[in-house]
């Protein structure tokens, strides 16, 4: 089979999972739309956007432990000095990690970077800008669900495994659904491997809340355009703009969620398929959980992980945790 007809299976096949995730999410009560689907070619380009907004501190809180204390990311890396695998789920276009994957270069580590993401595009985007950065990078791209690509990578090689799950990207899970992840993670991995995730405090709830609803709407378009690429790639007849997009914080729980609110009384069409809305009707979007110190240790423990360090920002509003397998 030719790679070109191999890549059309494949695309195929991510379409069809793609509207049975919608459709199934649409007939839920309430309904709801899943997050990692914002990201084909347009929403990439939001999400870079909203990564540059000052309000969005995600981004720059993380950057300042890759850039300022990249070698103590490295010290808890290295280890025993073994050749490893530097496996990054959801890499995006690897801006924080571009940072340790240099340093590591200049100093000659012995490993393989496999970066994963779902999106093509971005993965496309991460190869050229990492080619041009760090040409002695031995890099390949995995494109595609986080496990069956972890899977892959495991049963390919036996080094050592570290896993980079970067960007908070933990918070996108319910906390039920965190401590399944984690478990999961642990039980893909070996005795020894290492997993560093970035997880944002809890803090002021304004500062939180401006990082998802900026004044400029970035964020509001951002989770308008999974409306739109559903128009595009499925078929649909959402009018986007009878849709409004709508952020809360809890405090309390740390769970800072997203909707998307029906302005009036309508049918959406998907195929043979329709959904009805009343007006003020909500799509659940997505959840970016914060964390409390205790929450961490709590995850870790309880999905078969020991923390061996602590890399927070400057202004501890952010922390990367470096686990272990035990």
């Amino acid at each position: 089979m030719n790679s070109c007809l191999q890549k059309d299976i494949q695309k195929a096949d991510e379409q069809e999972i793609f509207l049975s995730d919608v459709i199934s999410g649409l007939h839920q009560k309430p309904k709801k739309l899943y997050s990692k689907y914002f990201y084909d070619e347009k929403g990439d380009s939001l999400f870079q956007q909203i990564m540059e907004m000052p309000e969005y501190y995600l981004t720059d809180c993380e950057l300042d432990i890759f850039k300022n204390k990249t070698a103590e990311l490295l010290a808890n890396i290295v280890l025993d000095g073994s050749p490893f695998d530097l496996i990054e789920l959801g890499a995006g276009d690897a801006l924080k990690s571009a940072h340790l994957l240099t340093l590591m270069a200049e100093n000659k580590i012995d490993f393989t970077y496999m970066p994963v993401d779902i999106s093509g595009n971005i993965l496309s985007v991460l190869e050229r800008n990492l080619r041009k950065q760090i040409p002695s990078l031995d890099i390949q791209l995995l494109q595609g669900d986080y496990f069956k690509m972890l899977h892959k990578v495991m049963h390919a090689s036996e080094r050592r495994k570290v896993v980079l799950f970067l960007g908070g990207n933990i918070g996108n899970m319910e906390v039920e659904e965190s401590y399944k992840f984690c478990t999961e993670l642990h039980n893909n991995l070996k005795k020894g491997d290492l997993l560093i995730t970035g997880f944002d405090f809890k803090k002021n709830p304004h500062t939180i809340l401006k990082a998802y609803n900026d004044p400029k709407g970035i964020t509001s378009s951002f989770n308008l355009n999974l409306l739109a690429r559903i128009n595009r790639e499925l078929g649909a007849d959402f009018d986007i703009a009878n849709f409004q997009h709508y952020q809360t914080y809890n405090p309390v729980s740390g769970a800072c969620q997203s909707y998307l609110f029906s302005l009036k009384e309508q049918t959406v069409s998907i195929g043979e398929h329709r959904f009805i809305f009343n007006e003020n009707e909500f799509i659940y979007m997505e959840i970016s959980q914060k964390y409390s110190q205790k929450d961490i240790d709590r995850l870790a423990s309880e999905s078969g992980f020991r923390i061996i360090s602590q890399i927070p920002d400057s202004m501890n509003w952010f922390v990367d945790s470096v686990w272990q397998v035990v």
